[in-house]
């Protein structure tokens, strides 16, 4: 092989050099990317964190919602009482963002009830309406007496009642006389 004998002097060296450099493949042409799109979309770069010279928010936001905002409050209409008596259900206004699991866990939390099933609706008016299924071992007039809507619906009652009856019976039906327990 006479490729591999060095040959001598600075001519022959650079030549030899540059054949070995060949031989290595140092100048093979680098090879482009072949675009099989019609349209380029330019590669993502990698970008520093944005970091504020100040605090936009002066508190930390924390999360409001709880039980105590998922349940506004109970319906205590005569229908919703019928809904209690018949059904052994409670009505409940609630938040419209609230899931029926959400519902279920701020029922247990507030009330300590056990929940069977829950049903909701949308009223026209944008309120969500949820009817709360109890089992049979609870009774839902002893949960709507635990939460005060028997109470609400006396009230109720009793402010229709000053609105029908005369002036001159009004005395005989006072506020000061009624005692809840």
């Amino acid at each position: 092989d006479q490729r591999k004998e060095m040959p001598k002097g600075k001519k022959n060296v650079k030549a030899a050099a540059t054949s070995q450099a060949v031989r290595k493949g140092k100048h093979i042409q680098k090879k482009h990317k072949v675009w099989r799109s019609v349209t380029f979309r330019r590669p993502t770069t990698r970008s520093a964190i944005k970091k504020g010279k100040y605090t936009l928010k002066a508190t930390p936001k924390y999360p409001t919602h709880d039980a105590y905002s998922i349940i506004k409050h109970p319906v205590a209409t005569e229908s919703a009482m019928k809904i209690i008596e018949d059904n052994n259900t409670l009505v409940f206004i609630v938040d419209i963002k609230a899931t029926k699991k959400q519902i279920k866990n701020a029922c247990a939390k507030l009330y300590g009830i056990k929940v069977q099933s829950i049903n909701t609706l949308i009223k026209p008016t944008g309120e969500k309406k949820a009817f709360v299924k109890i089992p049979k071992e609870m009774e839902a007039m002893d949960v709507a007496n635990k939460i005060g809507i028997m109470q609400m619906m006396v009230l109720i009652f009793l402010s229709l009642l000053f609105l029908i009856v005369p002036t001159q019976q009004q005395s005989k039906y006072s506020f000061s006389k009624l005692q809840f327990t």
